[in-house]
């Protein structure tokens, strides 16, 4: 079996450490690199190492997980960029989507939350940590008028009742687990449900979906 190969950007060596173990403790992660900042990571790539995903930080001396992402995205386009940070500010998210990113995490983010989050990268997806993903949708629904456009109706986006109810209870702010909890189905099934709706209104994140589906007349903002 294949693994995931990750190069590990980050600059406390303690930290590093730590999520190197965590990775490699599931088997289908392997940590082929290491870096203290984006200097150093660019050097291992143009010496050929060539990761599935670079994992980084944002805070870094010399150069920052940010300005990586977007050298990554240039010179090395099919390399995946998830950015594992106790920042949780939503301009650094929206900014980092804009340049290509595939994943944000925090680092408060739970085990099982953090590999999935990687193996839906790995797997060509997109992936914010839930806490990301209610702030922004707080974010979108204080103070925005959405108008019902009809053009884009349930029907034309073939969308089943069970995921109209997850978009509602979405739409309202519940965790993935909340919501499984609500209507009685596994937390991995809403999880596919929320990554299904995104596929089929074809946006980039949960914000986006919330945001598309008030616009849209998918949902009605009370």
């Amino acid at each position: 079996m294949n693994t995931v190969k990750i190069l590990l950007v980050e600059d406390h060596m303690v930290v590093r450490n730590g999520i190197k173990l965590l990775l490699e403790s599931d088997g289908e992660f392997t940590v082929i690199g290491e870096a203290s900042d984006g200097t150093e990571a660019l050097s291992k790539l143009a010496n050929g190492l060539a990761p599935d995903i670079v994992l980084t930080d944002i805070s870094m001396e010399h150069m920052d997980g940010m300005e990586l992402l977007k050298i990554i995205s240039q010179k090395y386009p099919l390399v995946k960029v998830v950015i594992l940070s106790m920042l949780s500010q939503i301009h650094y998210v929206v900014e980092g989507f804009e340049h290509g990113l595939s994943g944000y995490l925090l680092k408060n983010v739970g085990y099982n939350e953090l590999l999935f989050g990687l193996k839906h990268v790995a797997e060509g997806g997109r992936y914010m940590s839930e806490e990301i993903s209610l702030a922004l949708l707080e974010q979108v629904s204080s103070g925005q008028v959405y108008t019902d456009t009809g053009s884009n109706t349930i029907l034309d986006l073939e969308i089943s009742e069970r995921e109209l109810d997850v978009l509602e209870l979405i739409a309202d702010g519940f965790t993935n687990l909340e919501i499984a909890d609500k209507i009685f189905l596994s937390k991995r099934t809403v999880e596919g449900y929320r990554q299904s709706l995104i596929d089929k209104t074809r946006v980039k994140n949960t914000a986006e979906l919330v945001k598309y589906a008030f616009q849209h007349g998918l949902l009605k903002k009370s």
